[in-house]
């Protein structure tokens, strides 16, 4: 008996691992986030299995299913979006199963913000332009930030930024970042991405929020700030140069 932590992917049920779907199909018991994960990416689950929304549940609740799981023997697929290494909210599950001896693993997926970028049809470390990306959030009603990691702070960096869980504060998140990006600075949001409903803002620092406010999106929406969004002119990367000797293409002779 294993507790599988799986992340499912942005949304898409293509874009689930083949190790995640497996797990899916193979599990007696599934519990998934309803409020971010569709309900094809639990469609595999075998036609007898124990499936809980854990979307108005509490972590009490969901360990007591997976104990149980534990007592009968019975295998548990614990289905999050993206990849549960960010934001997944697995870290206390994973404390929790550890105090009471219960094994797991962890499958990850898709990220939210690779889904944007192919979305947006863009590369976001592009040479010469950015070679960082920092994903954060801001805080709302979830868990505070840390104290020194505040968009200021990020923004000094002049990296590329993945927003997560912060379209509501999307003004705050201008006004922090315009001294350091500019207001002209590329800017996009990536609404439900994958899904079949999925929205796309360009613009830039200046125009985002009110994009985002005639667009109606509230929430499941990426924010991405910074230079590699519009870059036309920029190095080729040195990979595929022909002047560039490396062990797998070394000099002529």
């Amino acid at each position: 008996m294993k507790v599988h932590f799986i992340g499912a992917g942005p949304g898409d049920p293509d874009l689930i691992t083949v190790r995640g779907k497996k797990y899916i199909t193979q599990s007696p018991i599934c519990l998934y986030a309803g409020s971010l994960v569709p309900k094809a990416l639990i469609a595999d689950a075998p036609a007898n299995a124990e499936v809980f929304d854990t979307a108005s549940m509490t972590l009490d609740e969901i360990i007591e299913i997976m104990a149980n799981a534990y007592d009968r023997d019975l295998s548990v697929a614990r289905v999050h979006s993206g990849d549960p290494a960010l934001y997944g909210a697995i870290g206390e599950q994973m404390r929790q199963l550890n105090k009471r001896g219960i094994p797991f693993d962890v499958t990850p997926g898709v990220p939210a913000y690779a889904a944007a970028a192919a979305a947006l049809e863009t590369e976001l470390t592009l040479p010469g332009v950015s070679q960082t990306l920092i994903l954060t959030r801001t805080a709302m009603q979830s868990s505070e930030m840390p104290s020194n990691e505040t968009l200021a702070n990020f923004g000094r960096t002049g990296a590329t930024l993945a927003i997560h869980l912060s379209i509501r504060n999307i003004k705050k998140i201008r006004t922090e970042l315009e001294p350091f990006y500019g207001a002209d600075c590329p800017a996009a949001i990536v609404y439900q991405a994958s899904w079949p409903d999925q929205k796309v803002l360009r613009g830039t620092l200046a125009t985002i929020a009110e994009q985002a406010r005639a667009a109606k999106i509230t929430r499941t929406a990426l924010i991405l700030i910074g230079p590699v969004l519009g870059a036309k002119a920029f190095n080729d990367s040195a990979l595929y140069n022909p002047h560039h000797v490396h062990i797998l293409r070394p000099k002529k002779s």
